[in-house]
């Protein structure tokens, strides 16, 4: 029974911040172009990933385009800025999307 809650605790911390972060992108309406494994209007959170994988200060541009927008980064079609994420929502979002492997 205790190695049964160990397992499923150790479980749980892993899984949280992925599913509260993801929650948060539903939020702030993130996943109304994006999707985790598949084009939408913008690209899949698994494909910007494995752009930006091992780049120094990845998180930190990232976080700048959630909030700022892009323009010609993946396409003609423009991000718009995201007013209504904060920085330091911005900086979790750039963390987690860049925590998906494909």
């Amino acid at each position: 029974m205790k190695r049964t809650l160990f397992t499923l605790a150790m479980v749980l911390s892993v899984a949280a911040p992925a599913m509260a972060d993801e929650a948060l992108a539903k939020s702030k309406n993130c996943m109304a172009c994006h999707s985790v494994d598949k084009k939408l209007v913008g690209p899949a959170y698994k494909d910007v990933a494995a752009k930006y994988a091992g780049q120094a200060g990845a998180a930190d541009k990232l976080a700048e385009h959630i909030m700022k927008g892009s323009s010609g980064v993946w396409g003609p079609v423009p991000m718009p800025p995201n007013a209504q994420v904060n920085a330091d929502e911005a900086k979790k979002l750039a963390n987690w999307v860049l925590a998906q492997k494909k």
